[in-house]
């Protein structure tokens, strides 16, 4: 299931971009009230945007602009809303996103497409480990893609190891859909349990949630631990609800895919200029095909590299390296700038660490402060002695560190999260 515009020549996948692009400002111009005020209020002519390059005429839509008027981005009545979702909140408020049924049919094409492209087929099972309930839109659209892909899927939801474990060897399912680390968990309990996962039905699964590479698209810490106790293929993907479109890692593990039919990516610097191949910027997208609530030139927040030389796997698209961290979440610690996901790095080489929680708050001094809440197995000095060594190797500085109960850290994570919550901002 490859769509045939995702192996053309980049210059025709551009001149095809650009078609989608003037349609899709021209239902802005018409639909969005948001747009139309930004449109007036810039003296733009959406009819003189005719190429990817003309979008540096125009302002970025913010995350905090589409927080702070989320109902003015809606382009329909809300009596052809047929699904209300909202994004998951990790990195400010939850918003809105407003799906028509062709959305929710757009949903499905992408994550179809994906599946795909992570070596999947009709006649795999899919094991998911995750809520569709709760506005979840990744759920929904997981869900949807299976079908669409003619697979079958195995709802089994958020539940714990055990569960998981029982569900494999019931329903034999080829592939799950999961959280990396909840994985690694899984396959730490059938270890303790006798249960040799290497001769389960599973041949792969699709990670959601955190990457399993690292920027040279090598696996990282996670992904080697998790595979010395479980030899399944890895997939990583990346994706977000405000941009209803994901990438997708094919099985030669050299980034996630970019679908052009749904999606522009611009990856740009803070000054809104995009950047050349293998330089990391913000994730900027401008959606095509949407309905409800379409979105142009919107910054992501996530900070990304591209690269445009064609796959192996026979797609021309661009591929997007893991997220190197989000915007918003830059920590300036003793001097030394650093983004959340390179401590987790850090983290998930100490074996010992059963689990833990990264605290940041400001000082009084108006300063960044880490502290790492850890729950741990073994000694705690050998532990410590591992974590210090881990930080200085990774990031050069060594945070505050506090050793807790497991019953603390559940305690100190916010209940309403749908995603695994390791880092906190106070």
């Amino acid at each position: 299931m490859l769509p045939e515009i995702e192996t053309k020549p980049q210059a025709e996948i551009k001149a095809f971009q650009e078609e989608k692009l003037r349609e899709a400002l021209g239902y802005l111009a018409q639909h969005s009230p948001y747009y139309k005020e930004m449109f007036a209020k810039h003296r733009i002519d959406v009819t003189s945007i005719r190429t990817i390059g003309d979008l540096q005429q125009l302002p970025t839509t913010s995350k905090e602009d589409f927080s702070k008027h989320n109902d003015a981005f809606l382009c329909i009545e809300r009596g052809l809303v047929a699904d209300y979702c909202t994004t998951s909140g990790t990195t400010g408020g939850s918003v809105v996103v407003a799906l028509t049924a062709k959305d929710i049919d757009r949903l499905a094409y992408n994550e179809a497409i994906s599946f795909a492209c992570a070596g999947g087929n009709a006649g795999d099972i899919y094991q998911l480990m995750l809520t569709l309930d709760r506005h979840f839109m990744a759920g929904m659209a997981y869900y949807s893609g299976i079908h669409k892909l003619g697979a079958s899927t195995v709802r089994v939801g958020p539940g714990p190891p055990q569960m998981q474990v029982e569900n494999i060897l019931r329903f034999r399912p080829t592939t799950l859909v999961a959280v990396p680390s909840f994985l690694l968990r899984l396959a730490e309990y059938a270890e303790a349990n006798g249960i040799d996962l290497n001769q389960s039905s599973v041949k792969s699964a699709v990670c959601i949630g955190e990457s399993v590479r690292d920027a040279a698209f090598a696996e990282n810490e996670l992904a080697s631990r998790l595979r010395s106790k479980w030899n399944i293929k890895l997939y990583s993907t990346y994706a977000s609800s405000e941009m209803q479109t994901a990438f997708t890692e094919c099985s030669e593990g050299h980034g996630g895919h970019h679908h052009p039919e749904l999606l522009i990516v611009e990856i740009l610097d803070n000054a809104g200029h995009q950047l050349p191949t293998g330089e990391y910027g913000e994730v900027t997208i401008t959606s095509l095909g949407v309905e409800g609530m379409p979105l142009l030139r919107y910054r992501t927040g996530d900070i990304c590299a591209y690269y445009d030389e064609p796959c192996t796997c026979g797609r021309t698209t661009l591929r997007l390296s893991p997220v190197s961290g989000r915007k918003n979440q830059m920590i300036k610690y003793k001097g030394t700038t650093i983004y959340p996901p390179a401590i987790q790095d850090a983290l998930s080489t100490v074996r010992e660490i059963q689990d833990y929680i990264i605290q940041i708050s400001k000082s009084d001094i108006d300063t960044d402060d880490i502290l790492i809440y850890i729950c741990q197995n073994g000694n705690h000095d050998a532990t410590e002695q591992k974590i210090r060594a881990a930080l200085q190797s990774h990031i050069r500085v060594i945070p505050q560190l506090s050793f807790v109960s497991t019953a603390t850290l559940q305690e100190m994570r916010p209940t309403h999260s749908r995603k695994p919550m390791t880092v906190i901002f106070k």
